[in-house]
C-alpha cells in the first residue's frame, strides 16, 4: 500500500498531524502533493534510480517530499539539520543529488550551499525561498497532480558518520517494485507492534533520523496517522499522547529519562492509556529506567537493535526484557552470531562482535574499503557492536564500535572532533570519549595534553571554552566536546596507539556500566 491508496479509500482520513500548529495534511493532500513533486522531478529530468537531498527541520513538507521521491523512484537523503555547510556540502555531492529542497530555517547555510552544489540543478526552498532558491510551493503547485505512469518505488540513501571523519551513505540495495507493491521494514514488522490503520503514532524526534522517517513512511503505508512533534518537550509529549489517544509512539531512552523527571503530580495528570506500544532504540536504557517506565505505563515498552544498514534486526517485549533484564531482544529478521576477532563463532554467553547473516544486504556508498571492513569471507555482516547471547537465544550488548558516542540517541564519532581539536595550536594531543550523562546517556568529553599546562582554575576555563568554541566552528555542535579536561599527558603505545579505552574506564569507573 501507499498514500494514493488510502487516499482513494478514505481521502480526508489524517496522514500528518504537526504537533504545535495543529495543521492536518489529508491523504488526499499528501498523496496529491507527492503526485505534483514526483512531477517536478520527472520534468527536470530525474529518472528512478537518480538522487535528491534535502534539509529541513521537522516541517509540513518533510514526509510530503520523501512520498514525492518515492513515487518518482528516486533514491533521497535527508540531511541533518544540525550539520554544518561543510558537512551538508560533501554529503550532497557525495550522494550525488541533482535536486536539493530546504528551508528558511536553513536560509543562512543554504546561501553558503547556492555555489557549492555544481551537479544540483533544482534548488527549492519552501514557504519564503532566497535568492538563488526557486519557491517549492510555487513550483509544486504548477505541476500536474496525475500519477506518472508506470512508477517504480524510490528508497532512501541515508548517511552514518565513520570514523574516518566523513559521513558514509548506507545504500540498502532496495530491489525496485511497483510502487503499490512496495512496503518497508516497518510495515513488515507491524504485528510486533500491533500496528494498522487505526494507528495514530507520535513521532517525537528529528525527522531526518532512519527509524523516525521509516517509521513514520511505515504508518503511511498501513494508512494510520503520524502525529509529528516540532520539538521533543516532556509534559507537552504526555499531553499530545492524551489528546491524540496515541495508541504507538517510538522514543530514544533520554525522553524516558525527561519524562521520570517530570514532579510525579504532572506525570499522573495525563492519561496514557490509549498506548498500545511504546518502541525504543537508538542507545542503552539503563535498567532501572526501564522498571520504573514499565511501573508506569504498563507493559508496552518494545526494545529492538537494528542499525541504518537493516542488516538484521533484534527484538524484546516487555514481558521477553523482565525476564532478561538488559538484553536487546532476540533475532526477528537474520540470525545473530557473536565472533570473536579471529572470525570463529564463541560459545554461548561469551563475549564478541555481533555479526548477521540471512537478512538485507547494504553497502557504504562510494566506500568498497569500509564495506569490506563490515563482512567476513562468509558474507556475514557487522554493525560493530560487541556483545553476548545468552541460553535462551537473548542478545546483550556489552560494548561499542570503535568508541562511538551515543548522546541521546544521536551516534557521534569522535575522530571528527579529534582531527579539528589536534590543530589547534594550544594542543599537543587529544582524546574524544563518552562519558556518562544522566539525561542523554553519555555526553562528549576532551581530555586534552596541552603546549603548557594552565596557570590555575581560571586559565583553564578560559582555554576550555576557546577549544569547544573552536571545534564549533568547523563542525555541528552535537558532535563537539562539552567539556575538556587537562593532561600532562595521554596514555599512548610506543608505537602511537592511544589506549582509549584507558581513559574512558576511569570516566566510567562510578557509574557500573560500560556503555
Amino acid at each position: 500500500m501507499y498514500p494514493g491508496a488510502h487516499a482513494a479509500e478514505r481521502p480526508e482520513h489524517p496522514a500528518i498531524i504537526m504537533a504545535g500548529s495543529g495543521e492536518i495534511i489529508t491523504y488526499a493532500q499528501l498523496d496529491e502533493e507527492a503526485n505534483r513533486l514526483s512531477h517536478v522531478f520527472h520534468d527536470m529530468g530525474l529518472r528512478p534510480g537518480d538522487h535528491i537531498a534535502f534539509c529541513l527541520e521537522n516541517h509540513p513538507r518533510f514526509l510530503p517530499i520523501c512520498w514525492g521521491a518515492q513515487y518518482a523512484g528516486l533514491i533521497y537523503t535527508a540531511v541533518s539539520s544540525r550539520l554544518t555547510t561543510d558537512e551538508m556540502e560533501y554529503i550532497i555531492g557525495n550522494c550525488e543529488a541533482r535536486a536539493f529542497i530546504t528551508s528558511p530555517y536553513k536560509a543562512s547555510q543554504a546561501a553558503e550551499l547556492r555555489d557549492r552544489m555544481p551537479g544540483v540543478g533544482l534548488r527549492l526552498m519552501v514557504d519564503d525561498p532566497i535568492d538563488g532558491y526557486d519557491s517549492y510551493d510555487d513550483t509544486v503547485a504548477a505541476a500536474s497532480a496525475e500519477p506518472l505512469p508506470d512508477r517504480v518505488a524510490g528508497t532512501d540513501m541515508l548517511y552514518s558518520s565513520g570514523t574516518t571523519g566523513r559521513p558514509k551513505g548506507v545504500s540498502t540495495n532496495a530491489p525496485s517494485v511497483p510502487l503499490e507493491a512496495a512496503g518497508n521494514g516497518v510495515s513488515v514488522l507491524a504485528p510486533l507492534f500491533a500496528m494498522s490503520s487505526d494507528t495514530v503514532y507520535l513521532s517525537p524526534a528529528p525527522l531526518y533520523h532512519a527509524a523516525p522517517l521509516r517509521f513514520c513512511m511505515g504508518i503511511h503505508i498501513l494508512g494510520g496517522t503520524v502525529v509529528v512533534m516540532e520539538h521533543f518537550d516532556a509534559e507537552n509529549y504526555l499531553r499530545l499522547v492524551q489528546e491524540y489517544r496515541i495508541t504507538q509512539t517510538q522514543v530514544v531512552p533520554t525522553m524516558f529519562v525527561r519524562m521520570l523527571k517530570l514532579p510525579e503530580q504532572v506525570r499522573r495528570r495525563y492519561d496514557v492509556s490509549s498506548i498500545v506500544a511504546v518502541i525504543h532504540a537508538a542507545a542503552p536504557c539503563p535498567v532501572d529506567v526501564k522498571r520504573r517506565m514499565i511501573d508506569w505505563w504498563g507493559p508496552v515498552l518494545h526494545e529492538y537493535y537494528a542499525g541504518t544498514e537493516a542488516n538484521g534486526f533484534v527484538y524484546c517485549n516487555s514481558e521477553q526484557w523482565l525476564a532478561h533484564p538488559g538484553t536487546v531482544g532476540q533475532a526477528v529478521l537474520g540470525v545473530i552470531h557473536i565472533v570473536d576477532d579471529e572470525g570463529n563463532e564463541v560459545p554461548v554467553g561469551q563475549e564478541g562482535t555481533v555479526y548477521f547473516d540471512g537478512a538485507g544486504t547494504f553497502e557504504y556508498h562510494g566506500d568498497p574499503e569500509k564495506t569490506a571492513e563490515s563482512r567476513l569471507a562468509n558474507g556475514w555482516s557487522t554493525l560493530g557492536d560487541v556483545g553476548r547471547v545468552d541460553e535462551d537465544g537473548f542478545l546483550h550488548l556489552t560494548d561499542r564500535k570503535a568508541y562511538m558516542i551515543i548522546s541521546g540517541g544521536v551516534n557521534i564519532y569522535p575522530q571528527e572532533a579529534e582531527n579539528i581539536l589536534t590543530m589547534h595550536p594550544e594542543v599537543v594531543d587529544v582524546a574524544v570519549i563518552g562519558v556518562p550523562n544522566e539525561d542523554f546517556g553519555e555526553e562528549v568529553k576532551a581530555v586534552v595534553q596541552p603546549v603548557a599546562m594552565p596557570a590555575d582554575d581560571e586559565a583553564a576555563g578560559r582555554l576550555e571554552r576557546e577549544l569547544i568554541a573552536y571545534c564549533r566552528e568547523q563542525l555541528a555542535d552535537v558532535k563537539c566536546p562539552r567539556t575538556v579536561d587537562f593532561r600532562d599527558e595521554l596514555p599512548r603505545h610506543p608505537t602511537g596507539k592511544l589506549y582509549k579505552r584507558l581513559l574512558k574506564d576511569e570516566y566510567w569507573a562510578k557509574s557500573n556500566r560500560r556503555i
